[in-house]
């Protein structure tokens, strides 16, 4: 796991930088908004876990491809919140609630629907692609006009980078 504590504003940066990259670069050549974002994160932090990496599959372009639910890249971003700070099965089984990683996912939340207008895939690409995508029926069309090569990409980038950011604000 990276060095959280006395972490210098510079390496900070460089992880930021790091996340970004891996986010982008997954979600262009791999697919998979949610898995994309956890999958930055996870290798960046050495925080692999292949349970919740699969956990996150449907939740891909608004859940299953749909288009009509919250963007998976978001969904990505509070899953790996909740990972790293969420309630444990241990205070679920004792009916304590945790509400700490619901504040900080909703700053995530927050930021995403100010950048975007939004957290419904579908609108999310309206504004990214100027038109949403069935991407059941429109996949070539998506493909063609930059869905995998840099639209979809740069948000799952910037979701990773602020989750990033986020854990490591936290996480010192």
């Amino acid at each position: 796991m990276i060095q959280l504590k006395n972490s210098s504003e510079e390496e900070k940066k460089k992880i930021l930088k790091k996340v970004y990259e891996l986010g982008f670069d997954y979600e262009a050549n791999r697919g998979g908004c949610a898995q994309s974002v956890i999958a930055a994160i996870q290798d960046v932090f050495d925080l692999a876990d292949d349970d919740i990496f699969k956990s996150a599959q449907c939740f891909a372009a608004g859940g299953a491809l749909s288009g009509c639910g919250t963007c998976g890249a978001l969904n990505g971003g509070m899953m790996m919140i909740s990972h790293c700070l969420g309630r444990d099965r241990k205070l679920f089984s004792k009916g304590e609630s945790k509400r700490e990683p619901l504040i900080i996912a909703k700053s995530l939340f927050d930021r995403f629907v100010n950048k975007y207008g939004t957290c419904i895939c579908g609108d999310v690409q309206k504004k990214i692609m100027g038109k949403s995508y069935n991407l059941w029926y429109e996949m070539d069309e998506f493909l063609k006009n930059g869905g995998h090569k840099d639209k979809c990409p740069k948000v799952v980038g910037i979701t990773a980078m602020w989750t990033a950011e986020i854990l490591l604000d936290k996480l010192r």
